[in-house]
């Protein structure tokens, strides 16, 4: 009975040290997908942008909602306190932060007027922009373009303008972080000269 247990014990250690490590590993590798443009109705806080615009740029993206409970507690405080870490990048324009208010559930209660009082009691001053409905459909357009599961999610984009992160929930703050400063540090892919004939 006793070897039983111990053995029971020592394959539940196994699959959770698997699983951890599958998920490190899937959290540590860059997506390298190329981010999709944005679709934003209207922009807060700042005038249009795109994301083309920022090429050149690291770009850190929030997808958040303002009845989120995990937007809260979670994604909006970490956005404020990596403001704070990386104030001289972003002075230097290395880095911006947008956020993206991707609504797909009560639509009624979440809207821009809501969302602008909103922004103030958070202390909100970074762009953000309010995803775009289609007509008829439940899910905003760039919610569907990045495919993302809900709110908050966050992605980390690189100089190239690809996906290097993307990630749904929670996570460890110190990974993204330093994700971050890896990014910052790459040099950008010098363009390929062409070949005269």
């Amino acid at each position: 009975m006793a070897v039983a247990r111990a053995l029971t014990l020592v394959y539940f250690l196994i699959a959770i040290l698997t699983v951890a490590s599958f998920a490190s590993s899937a959290l540590a590798a860059p997506s390298a997908k190329k981010a999709p443009q944005w679709e934003i109705s209207e922009w807060i806080n700042s005038d249009p942008i795109s994301l083309s615009d920022l090429k050149g740029q690291v770009v850190v993206i929030d997808f958040f909602q303002l009845w989120c409970p995990g937007c809260k507690s979670f994604s909006i405080p970490l956005m404020h306190h990596w403001e704070q870490v990386f104030a001289k990048e972003a002075k230097e324009g290395r880095i911006a932060f947008i956020s993206i208010h991707t609504v797909f559930e009560g639509h009624s209660f979440q809207s821009p007027k809501r969302l602008r009082r909103f922004l103030k009691e958070k202390g909100i001053e970074h762009p953000v922009g309010i995803d775009r409905h289609v007509d008829g459909q439940r899910v905003p357009e760039t919610m569907r373009r990045y495919n993302t599961m809900g709110t908050p999610e966050m992605a980390i984009i690189d100089k190239q303008g690809k996906i290097r992160f993307q990630r749904f929930g929670f996570f460890e703050p110190a990974f993204g972080e330093n994700l971050i400063r890896t990014l910052l540090d790459e040099q950008p892919t010098p363009k390929r000269a062409k070949l005269s004939r």
